[in-house]
């Protein structure tokens, strides 16, 4: 059975099987495009008070309402917030299920969540700062900051930053997944994390190939911490949160949880059954996946980390610098991704997904959050949203239909 830690590992764009979700796709983009309604479904509109992004035709929101909603029975996510704009086109933001499966209490706009692996864009923009003020470089050597790196002579802070160092995957360790699954509650610390790793060989040569691994951010926010001079968390909330304007995004150092949020329901592998993960120590994805967030801040979050308005331009250049992955039209850069033009990254984590993107294109902005991150024959509910999603409003930019990678441990 599929392990609950594997999502993080996985929650780079592992996406819906093609053909799997049949949803109907317009001519041209659907922005603000007369299309025929879609069936009736319960969902609740949310105005966005911003004079700049009027509603899209009722036609093209009836068309998304029942697309998200058919996706909503086939994968049984309990409830998911969706939020699309894009300037002089239209906006569209919606609630539909529920945010706890045992009062029935609806999803809300204003939600927290955990984010998963988004966490990833912040520890590496915090690294990025630090490379425009002088203090370190993207081909220093990680053995230049941290000691016992296995291949810490060669492998780079780019190539941990751009997921090629070789490194294994902490949380394919099949001690770690005791731990995490007998005792969701308990702190883990960055140092174990790595020893988790460090104990298995190197997968390949630095540079050699791409591969996702969260022992490379956790290695990057080490770094961060170092150079920075301060936690990380608290480097971040300096140095990145605050100059964004983000005033709802935290990196938590505990379980603890801001309210209001909704509970977010995960399958244990142990047993297989569905269990309420709300309160589960983040600690174990540290730099790699601990941070919470809400749709105002993420949407937000999506262009600044696209358009690169906390980085130089020739920092940011090297960031959008990618590495072709396993998915038709996608590349990984540093802790970023471009999925057929769709700029930024997916996040995971027992009970919670997010799909926060940009389309420089058209100047879009798509936001999912939802409350499990339970599969759908292998598949990451989130993906399969923005899959409908994109069909409808960007058929020339279509988040894709894949076949995830098989874990390699768990």
């Amino acid at each position: 059975m599929r392990s609950t830690h594997t999502r993080l590992r996985r929650a780079c764009v592992t996406a819906a099987a093609a053909g799997l979700l049949a949803v109907p796709v317009t001519t041209g983009s659907a922005y603000g495009a007369p299309t025929p309604p879609g069936p009736s479904v319960t969902a609740s509109p949310t105005p966005t008070g911003d004079s700049e992004f009027p509603q899209l035709t009722p036609a093209v929101a009836a068309q998304l309402d029942a697309a998200i909603q058919k996706v909503l029975r086939e994968t049984q996510v309990p409830g998911v917030i969706v939020g699309l704009w894009a300037p002089g086109k239209g906006s569209y933001v919606r609630t539909f299920g529920v945010a706890d499966k045992t009062t029935g209490a609806p999803m809300e706009t204003d939600f927290n969540f955990r984010i998963g692996s988004e966490t990833k864009t912040f520890t590496v923009t915090a690294l990025l700062e630090l490379v425009d003020q002088g203090k370190l470089a993207l081909d220093d050597p990680i053995g230049k900051y941290i000691e016992g790196v296995p291949n810490g002579d060669r492998i780079t802070l780019r190539l941990l930053a751009g997921m090629r160092s070789g490194l294994f995957n902490y949380s394919e360790d099949p001690d770690f997944e005791k731990q995490l699954t007998t005792s969701p509650d308990k702190y883990i610390p960055p140092r174990q994390l790595l020893d988790y790793s460090f104990k298995h060989p190197v997968q390949f040569a630095p540079g050699a190939e791409f591969d996702y691994s969260n022992t490379n951010l956790i290695l990057l926010g080490l770094v961060v911490e170092k150079v920075g001079g301060k936690p990380l968390n608290e480097f971040i909330r300096q140095e990145v949160l605050e100059p964004a304007g983000l005033r709802r995004t935290v990196f938590p150092v505990d379980a603890n949880f801001p309210d209001p949020h909704p509970h977010g329901y995960t399958d244990q592998s142990a047993t297989g059954k569905v269990v309420d993960a709300t309160d589960w120590n983040p600690s174990w994805a540290w730099a790699a996946g601990a941070m919470i967030s809400d749709m105002t801040d993420l949407r937000s979050w999506a262009r600044t980390l696209a358009t690169g308005t906390l980085l130089t331009p020739e920092t940011q250049a090297e960031r959008l610098k990618t590495t072709p992955m396993d998915i038709p039209g996608a590349g990984y850069g540093l802790g970023i991704f471009n999925v057929q033009g769709w700029i930024g990254h997916n996040g995971s984590l027992p009970g919670y997904e997010v799909l926060p993107v940009y389309l420089p294109q058209a100047q879009a902005t798509m936001v999912v959050l939802l409350n499990t991150d339970i599969t759908t024959k292998g598949q990451e509910p989130s993906t399969l949203f923005g899959e409908a999603i994109t069909s409808i409003v960007t058929p020339d930019h279509v988040y894709p239909g894949h076949k995830p990678t098989v874990p390699k441990a768990g």
